[in-house]
């Protein structure tokens, strides 16, 4: 594929965008959640994990730890017992005491509803914050990039090997896609990242951007 300039990115993101709509529609998140504090939760938890290890600890930490005053009461050891099959157990149980006791001294109890502010809170980084603000506000200020989204950027052409940092990547794909399209980038990703652009096996042969993709049969 020759050398693209921005305009004819854009022309492909918008086809790749189109595609990814009719095979997955707006993307479901993988996290299970009730509300902007428990996806909170769940994407604190979700570093360095996969999403279904998550999803077999939230069920028994939510019913009882489900809020942010139950999860401010609680004991850092108590939270750790239900997340011990995670990693970094300790740290975020740490995180989610933590988390939760900001969101009461500081946010009256709710989730805040912006980039600056959800960054405050233990634990939570640029991807968690633009996680919780596309999926729980549906006001995306960002595009949250995972692993899935940090390969598949390279895969697509849309980030270079300088792009090397989640902050690079996120700034490229920013300038690309037009701001409604971040509220599904991350989702719909992260699906084609576990169906077609598996990191060790891409599948190739059978994905649907195989012929607008660059890294395609390489």
């Amino acid at each position: 594929m020759p050398r693209e300039n921005l305009t004819q990115k854009r022309e492909r993101a918008a086809e790749i965008e189109q595609r990814m709509f009719e095979h997955y529609g707006e993307g479901a998140c993988s996290l299970d959640h009730v509300d902007p504090f428990t996806l909170t939760v769940a994407v604190i938890l979700s570093a360095q994990c996969t999403d279904a290890a998550v999803n077999k600890v939230t069920p028994e930490l939510f019913a009882r730890f489900g809020t942010p005053e139950a999860m401010a009461a609680a004991s850092i050891e108590d939270i750790e017992a239900i997340i011990h099959p995670l990693g970094f157990f300790r740290s975020k149980a740490k995180n989610l005491k933590a988390c939760a006791q900001t969101v009461l001294a500081e946010f009256g109890g709710e989730v805040p509803r912006t980039m600056v502010d959800l960054q405050k809170l233990p634990g939570v980084g640029r991807k968690t914050a633009n996680v919780v603000m596309c999926q729980a506000f549906r006001d995306p200020q960002g595009i949250a990039v995972d692993t899935h989204v940090f390969r598949i950027a390279h895969q697509l052409g849309f980030a270079t090997r300088n792009d090397d940092t989640p902050e690079k990547v996120e700034a490229k794909l920013m300038k690309i896609y037009p701001q409604p399209d971040w509220l599904y980038i991350n989702h719909q990703w992260v699906h084609f990242g576990r169906e077609f652009c598996v990191a060790r096996r891409p599948k190739c042969q059978e994905c649907f951007l195989a012929d607008i993709c660059p890294s395609s049969g390489k």
